[in-house]
């Protein structure tokens, strides 16, 4: 009986936490300490590097020139949104930010290369760039 009475008291204190003798001789539980929760802290991006437009690739400068004289653009997928998924160009509202094709020559595709313009679509405040299709940018100094 005693076997059965410490098992059902240690189920108690683990179920409503420690148990206290009150004055009267009857037990009382004390309420289970409160845990912390993990948080999850979502961080900002990272800050970007800055790269001068004159060592990318000379497709990149016909690019942009390109985004300068609003095109026309050699891909239908130029100039169409990009949303930022990747989450390393600094937060903004849907439709700020706009991709565009950089040409690889020999590629057979759009290739990785790309120029992303924040802000107006033929006078971007911002001009990013990937060359690993969106894995890594840098903001491109247009005067360098």
């Amino acid at each position: 009986m005693r076997t059965l009475i410490a098992a059902v008291t240690l189920a108690t204190i683990a179920t409503f936490g420690s148990v206290t003798t009150v004055a009267s001789g009857s037990a009382a539980y004390a309420a289970p300490a409160p845990t912390t929760a993990a948080v999850s802290v979502v961080s900002s991006p990272a800050a970007v590097d800055t790269c001068a437009l004159s060592s990318l690739p000379p497709e990149a400068s016909d690019t942009l020139d390109l985004i300068h004289s609003g095109g026309p653009f050699p891909y239908d997928q130029d100039g169409t949104v990009f949303s930022n998924r990747e989450g390393i160009l600094p937060s903004e509202s849907s439709g700020y930010y706009h991709e565009y094709t950089v040409i690889t020559p020999g590629s057979p595709d759009r290739g990785a290369r790309r120029l992303v313009g924040g802000g107006a679509k033929t006078t971007p405040e911002h001009v990013y760039y990937t060359a690993d299709h969106y894995s890594s940018f840098c903001e491109v100094d247009e005067n360098s």
